[in-house]
């Protein structure tokens, strides 16, 4: 699954035109590499975005097309 669709899917980030756009600015780093919207993520990943001054760092747990909310955070485990 693509970086944007992962980060939206599971809620990390609200919509995709934001991931895509922070992700376009560096502000995302997969396994402590800038990555691009388009990067395939898969289970074992480790994603780390910054927020201005604070960073959230998550362990990507499974990749699924389509999740419930309240069943969004099953998709990572914070760091």
């Amino acid at each position: 699954m693509r970086l944007d669709k992962f980060l939206k899917v599971s809620r990390l980030i609200k919509r995709r035109t934001i991931a895509n756009e922070a992700c376009d600015a560096g502000r995302v780093l997969v396994n402590e590499k800038p990555a691009k919207a388009s990067l395939s993520v898969k289970a074992g990943d480790i994603i780390e975005i910054q927020f201005g001054m604070k960073s959230v760092k998550v362990e990507v747990l499974d990749v699924t097309e389509t999740v419930k909310k309240d069943e969004a955070k099953d998709l990572y485990r914070y760091l």
